[in-house]
């Protein structure tokens, strides 16, 4: 890459899409993490090949030095799934293998999904990214009785974009007080991605609406309210038909939160910080659980963060996108304004000056050059799992899974190795032709 890497693994750390966050009640477990401390030289699964060793390498590397149980990585070129190998365990206890198909929870990555959904609404007319939010979801049903009225102009681009009015950092995250979302609603727990949703609409807002960007959880959870009322689909079902299934994805799906409960080939998860906490849902309810399964509300995430895949799901999803004339997903003009630049300070300087990156509707993007060319990605991190998309300028796509978050000097891993995949893959010499996606 052109741009100092420092400077790129600096914002990329900013930017990065949290899907969750501390929850009260949590307690933190002493010693050293030997349940998810990898061999020096991890297994690899997947096929080979001698030129793009630069991936190997650094992954082998990557996976040891940091302590990770495992990790996937697949890369596309020109809509050619070149790359898909696994390294070390989805399963550290029972030393099974990550596969180059193994499924994770990929968090925050949840996020271009759902808004890939909410574009093709847009480019079918059922709704605009300029109409307001609650002129498309019925007032009467969503405004609570006292309400912040700033919440009556929020538009759906400004909760694409992340500049709806919430602030985690100012205020809280919602998606972290399951027991508040419960009493609010007046129901037992669990509570689900409405219910949360619901309970965001009582609190004041952070900022005046479409001011400034502060990544929000809340603005995709009621974007997948938009899509459930636009399609007539429930938002899961909506997604996997829809978004995925026209381009021969079809083994992405909401997760589950209890271990009992993993998808066929979905890996075990290892907190960095060895956390429990109190059951939010189960039979287990209110009992000390893994934070991984059972002490957040997982399968609460959805539109925001709750989905599982592997990489060869994503970069297959990724390279649907790679031809707008083509694209079995999007339109031209609604997939040039997914990625188009916010106005004002969430797209610019204070002296007025375009930022250097930004995020769009549903991805981060950094342009490059003057053509119109850009490098869009979306990152993710929760308990158990960090998680990175990228989709590069020059026709590459990867894909990068981990089944914990943090290393050891706790550094969140995807923006650990965000520029070093861009030095494997600028390292490598002779592409090949094959195409493992057939």
């Amino acid at each position: 890459m052109n741009q100092p890497l420092a400077r790129r693994a600096a914002i990329k750390q900013l930017m990065i899409g949290l899907g969750g966050g501390m929850m009260s009640g949590v307690s933190f477990a002493q010693g050293p993490r030997d349940s998810s401390s990898p061999e020096k030289s991890p297994s690899i699964t997947g096929v080979p090949h001698n030129g793009l060793k630069p991936f190997d390498d650094l992954m082998t590397s990557f996976v040891g030095q940091h302590r990770v149980p495992g990790a996937a990585l697949a890369v596309t070129r020109g809509s050619k799934l070149v790359y898909a190998r696994g390294f070390g365990f989805a399963d550290v206890e029972a030393k099974r293998p990550v596969q180059p198909d193994s499924r994770f929870r990929i968090a925050s990555i949840s996020k271009p999904l759902t808004a890939v959904g909410v574009m093709q609404l847009i480019g079918q007319g059922k709704f605009k990214l300029e109409d307001r939010v609650f002129e498309v979801l019925p007032a009467g049903e969503w405004l609570p009785e006292k309400y912040d009225e700033r919440l009556r102009s929020i538009t759906i681009r400004q909760l694409l974009q992340h500049t709806g009015g919430w602030d985690r950092d100012k205020s809280f995250d919602p998606i972290t007080r399951p027991r508040d979302v419960a009493r609010v609603a007046k129901k037992p727990l669990p509570v689900n991605a409405s219910d949360v949703a619901r309970y965001a609409l009582t609190l004041p807002l952070d900022f005046d609406p479409g001011t400034r960007y502060a990544y929000s959880n809340i603005d995709y959870l009621l974007l997948g309210r938009l899509i459930e009322l636009a399609s007539g689909l429930p938002y899961e079902r909506y997604v996997k038909e829809k978004v995925l299934a026209p381009v021969g994805v079809t083994r992405m799906q909401l997760g589950r939160v209890w271990q009992d409960e993993l998808a066929e080939g979905e890996v075990r998860y290892y907190d960095s910080k060895q956390r429990n906490g109190p059951a939010v849902n189960g039979m287990k309810l209110g009992e000390q659980v893994p934070f991984v399964y059972g002490a957040e509300n997982f399968e609460g995430y959805e539109a925001h963060g709750g989905w599982i895949a592997s990489t060869i799901d994503l970069v297959r999803f990724a390279s649907a996108l790679d031809n707008p004339t083509t694209s079995k997903l999007l339109q031209r003009e609604t997939m040039a304004a997914m990625w188009s630049r916010p106005e004002g300070p969430p797209g610019h300087e204070a002296d007025g000056k375009p930022k250097a990156a930004f995020y769009g509707c549903g991805w981060n993007v950094r342009p490059v050059g003057n053509d119109g060319r850009a490098n869009v990605w979306h990152g993710g991190l929760i308990a158990g799992t960090s998680t990175l998309l990228v989709r590069r300028h020059d026709g590459l796509n990867w894909a990068v899974l981990f089944n914990t978050d943090r290393n050891s000097e706790d550094k969140v891993l995807s923006g650990l190795i965000d520029p070093l995949i861009h030095q494997a893959a600028d390292a490598v010499k002779v592409w090949p032709k094959r195409d493992l996606f057939r």
